[in-house]
């Protein structure tokens, strides 16, 4: 075997990497060292934005197979034959620390997974929670910013995090699920993750379908309290990052087993919840899960930066039998996710390795742009229609049709008979047994009694005695101790 020759990046042999070119020995260094000017200018541009949530990541590939026969409810090529097997990628990721972050914190995780099917990619962005903070898009900015880093102390403040919760009744149900047992996971391996959001799904007759995503742990839940997560935070902060790297170098591949909640379109009106109020979840009572197939993640990454970081999920990347609802947050996500990806990482990032279609080729007349790299056969138009053989539209639409009425204008969520902010919030707290409810009620005091304005933590209250009025005597009470303590 040949002995491999270090180059230029234009493939120019390099005679020394050890000693940059100077004028004499101990002269200064030569504006004509080509080597050292390229190496020196590459690492200056080796790394670019980092997302402005989800920025602490972790990643694996691996394959989703249907287990069971769904094709009453979607025509989606990759869900229709019991036993298919589609390769995927998935990032997890915490949301509100910036990239140098630990793992063990209290905060929602990502959980984002991108199928590459024979019909184009499928992206499903989600968290390891079935809900979230807000339910309307415009507030996302400022929600993400209060849980962000201070501009002045550069730092997360409580004051910020509770005020914007003071001001959002809608967060209680979150705020519940995140200061919950479930708030820390153990690793990426030992939770559930959520689409969160309402999908519809078309099957071939054109009948539609609202769902919602859940994919269930096969390793079982796992934990860690407030004082767990500080500990092994400050022993590794990369210590999911590790779990799942080493899990799967091991041979032991992490497993979820999706599931499916099913509400038939007609019903979507008449529910006593909003269907599409990203804030609540559908009760299993009313919509049980079906099983659908499992999820396997079997191989690392060659190269975290390149496969990880430049990792761009969107979930308007869709495939025939699915499309979005109503839901106004994945709605604002169609194009945030997009545009975020367009600005961090260019107009071509779809031709990126690890986000191209690999079981089917992107034919279109995108062109040129930074980094372009789909170069073309000679003559090939980039307009259409054309009279020489370019790709033409189909005329099927991926989903079926949304029924839309009213006026234009800004508008509350139309009302339906259970869709105050409280009601679940207060149903997940009934739920647990005493210990979760203790340890539930001093992670929320550990937080809000650090706040400095009396009418901010007076607002958070109202909303766990709106929930549950033993919830919020616990919370108030043990607010206080650590006040007066």
């Amino acid at each position: 075997m040949s002995k491999r020759v270090l180059t230029t990046e234009s493939g120019a042999p390099v005679a020394d990497n050890q000693n940059s070119a100077s004028a004499g020995v101990g002269g200064p260094l030569l504006l004509q060292d080509q080597h050292l000017l390229e190496k020196l200018a590459r690492f200056n541009r080796e790394r670019i934005p980092e997302r402005v949530v989800h920025a602490r990541g972790s990643g694996a590939y691996g394959h989703f197979t249907v287990t069971d026969d769904v094709s009453d409810l979607t025509s989606a090529a990759f869900l229709n034959t019991v036993g298919k097997r589609t390769e995927l990628f998935t990032r997890f990721s915490t949301v509100a620390d910036n990239l140098g972050g630990a793992d063990a914190v209290r905060d929602p995780r990502g959980f984002a997974v991108k199928f590459y099917t024979e019909q184009g990619n499928y992206d499903l962005v989600g968290n390891n929670t079935p809900v979230f903070f807000i339910k309307d898009p415009l507030k996302f900015p400022d929600f993400i910013h209060s849980q962000k880093r201070d501009p002045f102390t550069g730092k997360q403040e409580p004051d910020n995090v509770w005020d914007f919760w003071a001001h959002a009744p809608e967060a209680t149900h979150q705020v519940t699920w995140l200061m919950g047992d479930r708030g820390i996971p153990a690793s990426y391996r030992h939770m559930n993750g959520y689409g969160s959001h309402t999908y519809q799904w078309t099957n071939a007759a054109g009948d539609a379908f609202f769902v919602k995503y859940h994919f269930k742990t096969n390793q079982g839940i796992r934990s860690l309290s407030a004082e767990q997560g500080q500990e092994l935070a400050g022993k590794d902060a990369n210590s999911h990052q590790t779990d799942l790297l080493q899990a799967i170098e091991r041979g032991v591949h992490p497993s979820w087993t999706l599931y499916v909640q099913v509400m038939p379109a007609a019903e979507a009106d008449g529910y006593r919840f909003n269907p599409f109020d990203l804030t609540k979840v559908w009760p299993h009572a009313d919509y049980p899960l079906r099983r659908v197939g499992r999820l396997v993640l079997d191989r690392n990454p060659d190269n975290v930066f390149a496969e990880v970081e430049q990792a761009a999920f969107s979930p308007n990347n869709f495939v025939p039998g699915i499309g979005p609802s109503p839901d106004k947050m994945l709605q604002g996500r169609l194009f945030a996710y997009a545009d975020a990806h367009r600005y961090r990482l260019g107009v071509n990032h779809t031709q990126l390795a690890v986000n191209a279609p690999r079981a089917t080729t992107a034919d279109n007349y995108g062109r040129d742009g930074l980094m372009a790299a789909n170069a073309q056969p000679r003559g090939e138009k980039n307009y259409e229609p054309n009279s020489y053989g370019g790709p033409a539209e189909t005329g099927t639409p991926l989903s079926a049709p949304l029924a839309v009425h009213g006026h234009t204008g800004t508008h509350e969520a139309p009302a339906h008979s259970k869709d105050d902010h409280f009601f679940q919030a207060g149903e997940l707290y009934r739920l647990m047994s005493e210990e979760e409810r203790a340890r539930l009620v001093a992670n929320i005091a550990g937080g809000l009694s650090q706040v400095s304005r009396e009418d901010v933590i007076e607002k958070n209250l109202a909303h766990f005695h709106a929930a549950d009025p033993e919830y919020g005597k616990r919370v108030e009470a043990a607010v206080q101790a650590l006040r007066e303590g």
